[in-house]
């Protein structure tokens, strides 16, 4: 079954490796991180594990690494003498990650195939590896079993899109499962999806959700003041900060910006694309509509944005704060059908929350936001500009909003003390009961 797998890798090889060099002509970052996926490091890009018990943490892309964060500062503090390893399989993802103070390294994920596999692990050699949410690679999760090293699968999820997909492969998923050490699924649901696929009952525990456990200081006044000034934002107006968004999805939030503003109401507007090499598409979709905009690298110190001018972000890793100076927020990927994105992020400081129908990747997390009274759901543009125009006329409104999903988030904390617990159990070499 492996060799089989492996054939079909290194026949994909031939494909995937031209494209990825091919696609780094126009972003760089995609051509740095080919020597590593294929197991090859840098001079002295590992110094820094020399000598140190490792953890590996891999957490695909952006949202998985932010779901991450609380885990990989509770495990810091925990095994203050280990060294953090964070891989990432996509480069805003990877961005993200090496932001992250914890983390002594931040790589790219290896390619699945068993030569490049063996290569990394020898290398890295963890002690223990923590795969978050639900990244099922073969060879990397069969061969750190061979070494005797203990696999986790923290924040674990099957989503209604990957399930049936996963029971089409069921025989050969199964006996990939039995190699893991640890389950911690997010919900009653998603661990009796893991243990029909075939994963050992005893092994599988309910975690909860660790997106709960988001570590973000609520900004003061002096806090917005100094946040809105890093980013140019006048003060006297309101922000609409919409995050996240993909394609089809920035049109419909500009169609409701340029209405609002030929009304004349007094309002800013913060885009922030998914994914950043959007932002050139974007830029048009909005000089198309007569819309003036300002990317965020090309804003320099002392520039003030004009009234009526879009902030148009295109780096990563400043969301949070940009949330932080909302006054009401709307989270992509949800307009359209991509799956949503952690609507929590804004809840943590205490922002009202807009979002769409299509949640699926987030469906608990979204139906606990709109029972607490912490978000609203709109099925397109005409529903969005409702939305927003509700927000914008109460502050109270906004408030309670806000502080519903604060509530909710302090309610459901605890995921990552009891992955850590299990994490604790797996090192101590505990056997599930």
């Amino acid at each position: 079954m492996y060799l089989l797998y492996d054939c079909i890798l290194l026949l994909a090889a031939l494909v995937l490796i031209p494209c990825y060099y091919f696609r780094g002509v126009k972003y760089r970052s995609f051509r740095q991180g080919i020597k590593e996926r294929l197991g090859f490091f840098a001079p002295g890009r590992l110094d820094c594990l020399a000598g140190k018990r490792v953890f590996w943490i891999h957490a695909v892309s952006v949202g998985e690494t932010r779901a991450a964060l609380p885990l990989v500062k509770a495990l810091k503090r925990e095994y203050p003498q280990t060294a953090l390893v964070i891989s990432n399989v996509t480069e805003t993802g990877h961005e993200i990650a090496s932001q992250v103070a914890e983390a002594d390294c931040c790589l790219f994920f290896p390619y699945d195939f068993s030569p490049v596999v063996r290569r990394v692990l020898r290398r890295i050699h963890p002690a223990l590896i923590v795969i978050v949410e639900t990244e099922i690679w073969p060879n990397f999760i069969r061969l750190a079993h061979e070494s005797g090293i203990p696999v986790v699968l923290a924040n674990g999820r099957i989503s209604d899109r990957s399930y049936p997909r996963y029971q089409w492969i069921k025989m050969f998923i199964r006996p990939i499962l039995q190699q893991f050490s640890r389950f911690c699924m997010q919900t009653a649901e998603d661990a009796r999806r893991l243990r029909m696929l075939g994963a050992p009952a005893a092994k599988v525990r309910i975690s909860g959700n660790v997106k709960f456990d988001l570590d973000i200081p609520l900004p003061d006044d002096d806090d917005a003041d100094r946040l809105r000034k890093h980013f140019h934002l006048p003060g006297g107006e309101m922000v609409w900060v919409a995050g996240s968004t993909h394609a089809g999805e920035e049109e419909a939030v500009a169609d409701v910006y340029q209405q609002l503003m030929d009304e004349g109401t007094a309002l800013r507007l913060v885009l922030v694309p998914r994914h950043p090499e959007r932002c050139p598409e974007v830029g048009k979709m909005l000089a198309g509509r007569g819309i003036s905009f300002v990317r965020r690298r090309q804003l320099t110190a002392g520039d003030r944005l004009a009234p009526g001018v879009v902030l148009l972000v295109d780096t990563v890793g400043e969301l949070q704060q940009l949330y932080a100076v909302a006054d009401l927020v709307f989270v992509g990927g949800s307009l359209v059908p991509v799956g949503g994105h952690n609507v929590l992020e804004a809840s943590a400081v205490r922002r009202p929350v807009i979002f769409g129908p299509h949640m699926h990747n987030f469906r608990e997390i979204s139906q606990l936001l709109l029972a607490a009274g912490g978000g609203i759901m709109v099925a397109g543009a005409v529903e969005l500009s409702a939305a927003v125009k509700q927000l914008l006329d109460s502050e109270e409104k906004r408030q309670l909003m806000g502080h519903a999903g604060y509530e909710l988030i302090d309610k459901n904390r605890g995921a990552t003390a009891f992955t850590l617990e299990m994490i604790r159990d797996v090192l101590a070499g505990g056997n599930p009961t």
